[in-house]
């Protein structure tokens, strides 16, 4: 179904029971959604239009935040083109209803019945979350996220991005990509788009196949023109052991060159572009990973040179003593 019109904001609305914010033919499809969920390619995951109430929808865009440069920094520490508003309940009463209805139990237990993900956990920090505003230039290389929270040590289970944009074509970019696997060659990664429409919601699981990004927003010319979304993500206290793996950050694969760009070919200036941000964006990671392995072994030497451990070590001698002649014995015979 086809995304309904987003103008004329109706106050009102707001004023509903949390999971009436919900557009009713969601509400009542909640089983048909499951089938699909389960079953979508490349991994599991549902697009669904029409998902608010559309008046409601309306005043979410009414209320979207003003680009900040100081909510612009990227994970380098330098400001980019994504401006991140992580206090929802304080941009405006849409977004406090918002929150009210990402809190709420019926919520929490509808989004489980349309993906057959039980007991998840609303995230009060929104970590990660909140509204993303992304301008022309913009594009987010395919990634899979970090797999627990920060503070909590949940496991992080499901996305929700819910599209802010009244107007998107596809020649302007910015479309959503979930990726079969970013690693292979370019024609045997499977790609599915989703274009970044108001009031369209896509729900996905993070897994470790959960490969994801966007193409490079391309803004008509002479318009100025910015990419709009709220991203929701949700936590559950265990997962299946088959689907869990160690702590990790959020995983980065760079985009291939681009396609034009073979043999015999004559490089232009915006070929020599694309070339450079590539390689920097290479380098940033490097750095990145580089900056992350020197703190961790920081912490581990930290750890091993502690009296804890030293004392835990002496206290443990007679163990590995009794051990190494167990093993020494066998060794004899």
């Amino acid at each position: 179904m086809a995304p309904t019109s987003t103008t004329n904001a109706t106050p009102g609305s707001i004023n509903k029971a949390p999971l009436e914010l919900i557009s009713a033919g969601v509400r009542r499809q909640a089983a048909m959604l499951r089938e699909r969920f389960l079953s979508a390619q490349p991994f599991r995951h549902l697009v669904v239009d029409d998902f608010l109430d559309p008046s409601y929808c309306r005043q979410l865009i009414a209320e979207f935040p003003a680009f900040d440069d100081r909510k612009a920094l990227n994970e380098f520490g330098k400001v980019g083109g994504k401006a991140v508003c992580q206090n929802l309940p304080e941009l405006g009463p849409a977004y406090a209803a918002f929150d009210r209805l990402l809190r709420s139990r019926e919520f929490l237990t509808l989004v489980g019945e349309m993906t057959g993900i039980p007991d998840l956990l609303y995230d009060p920090d929104y970590i990660g979350g909140g509204t993303h505003e992304n301008l022309s230039g913009q594009e987010l290389d395919p990634h899979v996220d970090f797999n627990y929270h920060p503070k909590t040590r949940t496991h992080r289970r499901l996305n929700l991005i819910l599209f802010l944009n009244p107007e998107w074509k596809e020649e302007w970019g910015g479309s959503l990509e979930l990726h079969l696997n970013p690693w292979l060659p370019p024609e045997q990664n499977r790609i599915s788009a989703v274009l970044p429409l108001a009031n369209r919601a896509v729900l996905f699981e993070t897994s470790e196949h959960s490969w994801h990004g966007f193409s490079r927003i391309q803004a008509p010319e002479g318009r100025k023109l910015s990419r709009r979304s709220a991203a929701v993500y949700f936590y559950t206290k265990q997962r299946p052991p088959e689907e869990t793996a160690p702590d990790h950050a959020t995983i980065y694969v760079q985009r291939p060159l681009p396609p034009h760009i073979q043999a015999g070919h004559t490089l232009e200036e915006r070929d020599v572009q694309a070339i450079r941000e590539l390689l920097d964006r290479r380098d940033q990671q490097i750095k990145f990973l580089y900056e992350r392995e020197t703190k961790f072994a920081s912490t581990l030497s930290g750890i091993i040179h502690s009296p804890t451990f030293r004392f835990a070590r002496l206290l443990s001698w007679p163990l590995r003593k009794l051990r190494d002649g167990v093993k020494g014995g066998r060794g004899e015979t």
